[in-house]
């Protein structure tokens, strides 16, 4: 595995510092006067008592010096640790790492075939996790496995990540009970003091955009935040559709939401870990649907970038989306000009980085080889220029002189595998080359690729004790969970809008259609 991604090129910041604080003042302006609903009774107790004004029983107004003062005790940077201690990683600063995207309820398998995902399918996608060199982190549900019942899958998903690799893991916040089960796995695998000061998972907590956090998430933010591990505080942005149809004011907004969630996990526990989060992404005007790799998204990526960097936090984006259907040039597209954004942008916790296509609502075996190595590629790039051999090559330049070829001077011969990255999954050879060869496209290659990585697979070594103790505990809690979990709601879709997201509880459910004069009571919902 690479080590975390030490950037070095210049940052690409299109605000001025004038700009910078007229959406700082903007947001504090939106949390100030407008306000935050926190659809939680525990969290407006705890606001309450952190001296912030609740109106209409759960609309937080937040002063912004309170703001200020809460979110300066949150670390700067943050070291997770892996399974594997020479696979931890740094994240924050110009540090950033890479992580597989999460929440497909369908696949594209090793045969391209659209179907169902099983708890197979996603061991499958950790495995290919644990062996691309810049994926330094094995997700979570990368796909929902749909042969075990909702209620059960955090325990197997979680367990799934540990088993396969020893890389940094992520953990579930579909409910704060499986919150606690995962960090109860996690204090397992790691033990309970080590978790008191070291980071060892990392959750993500979305937002109702606009201004809403619900209860769900927060319960969910509340036991991360317990256990000193740190939680993504992540808007679920659909510009245009739940924020103003204008990138800046949109950002204004997404910045507010992000900063109230921010300040609360301080208010839960002084001085955890917690990073700026985010979804991004821009509705069609023509149709309602979410687009992927748009300018504006490349443009807020490079805003929210220089908002984390003002309050000193780090801070999460996504990478390599796309919309399309199949591995086509529209997937391509759109995830390298995602890619190249989140790079220049400076994005710490790049997630969704291999994978994701169809506005997420499947994962691509094909894709997520081709993106890992794109990954690679963007980790080169961002390196920035080597200068180490630079007295070396010049004077080979006077060995050569005019008219000569270097393929065979010291220096190429010394330099030739790090030089000039070489793609594997590109195929430049001539027309003829390409067709003796089969003719194969991208997702042929990328599918040759993945069979061949997983035959080359072996399993980390895990300590036997710590995996049978993993093993009961799941037992146990499947024995004590019911089968049958109807607050536990995961990959809704909305039937007209096609709104994804990765988790949503009942409560949340109701919100979103009662907002969209849907339904006027949860009786309502039987009729859909």
């Amino acid at each position: 595995m690479l080590p975390a991604l030490v950037g070095r090129l210049p940052l690409t910041e299109p605000m001025s510092q004038e700009e910078v604080e007229r959406i700082d003042s903007a947001s504090m302006d939106i949390l100030e006067n407008v306000g935050v609903v926190f659809r939680d009774p525990q969290a407006i107790r705890d606001w309450k008592a952190a001296g912030a004004e609740v109106r209409d029983e759960n609309r937080v107004h937040l002063d912004r010096a309170l703001v200020r003062e809460l979110i300066s005790t949150i670390p700067s940077e943050i070291t997770l640790h892996a399974r594997d201690p020479k696979k931890s990683v740094h994240v924050g600063g110009r540090s950033s790492i890479f992580i597989p995207m999460a929440g497909a309820p369908y696949l594209r398998d090793l045969e391209d075939r659209r179907r169902a995902p099983t708890l197979d399918d996603l061991a499958m996608f950790h495995k290919l996790a644990h062996l691309a060199p810049a994926i330094h982190s094995t997700s979570h549900h990368i796909v929902e496995p749909m042969d075990h019942v909702v209620a059960h899958r955090h325990l197997r998903i979680t367990y799934s990540s540990m088993k396969y690799s020893d890389k940094t893991i992520m953990g579930m916040t579909t409910s704060p009970k499986n919150a606690s089960d995962v960090l109860d796995m996690c204090a397992i695998l790691f033990g309970d003091d080590f978790m008191e000061s070291h980071p060892v998972i990392t959750g993500n907590c979305n937002g109702n955009s606009p201004l809403v956090w619900d209860e769900t998430m927060l319960g969910a933010l509340r036991e991360f935040c317990k256990r000193n591990q740190p939680i993504l505080c992540s808007p679920f942005v659909l510009g245009g559709a739940n924020t103003p149809a204008s990138t800046a004011p949109a950002v204004a907004q997404l910045n507010a939401e992000a900063l109230s969630a921010l300040a609360y996990t301080q208010v839960v526990r002084k001085g955890c870990p917690a990073i700026y989060g985010h979804y991004l992404s821009t509705v069609s005007m023509a149709s309602g649907t979410p687009m992927a790799g748009t300018p504006e998204i490349s443009l807020m990526n490079f805003m929210i970038g220089q908002m984390a960097r003002y309050y000193g936090l780090p801070w999460r984006t996504s990478n390599t989306l796309g919309g399309a259907k199949t591995l086509d040039a529209q997937a391509g597209y759109e995830s390298a000009s995602t890619m190249m954004a989140v790079l220049l942008a400076g994005g710490n916790f790049i997630w969704h980085s291999a994978g994701w296509n169809e506005a997420g609502m499947h994962c691509s075996v094909a894709k997520f080889v081709v993106d890992a190595e794109q990954c690679e590629m963007g980790y080169r790039m961002a390196e920035g220029i080597r200068w180490d051999d630079f007295e070396e090559a010049m004077a080979a330049v006077k060995d050569i002189g005019p008219g000569g070829h270097y393929l065979g001077h010291t220096h190429t011969l010394l330099n030739f595998e790090r030089a000039f990255f070489m793609p594997k999954l590109f195929d430049n050879n001539t027309y003829e080359q390409w067709e003796a060869d089969g003719a194969l496209s991208i997702t042929d290659r990328a599918l040759q690729t993945a069979k061949a990585m997983l035959d080359s697979y072996e399993l980390p070594e895990l300590d036997v004790a710590v995996d049978e103790a993993l093993l009961d505990y799941i037992a146990r809690r499947e024995r004590e969970i019911p089968a049958v979990d109807e607050l536990n709601w995961t990959h809704w879709q909305h039937p007209k809008q096609s709104l994804h997201s990765q988790s949503f509880s009942r409560r949340n459910l109701l919100s979103w259609l009662g907002e969209l004069n849907l339904l006027k009571n949860s009786d309502d919902l039987s009729r859909l």
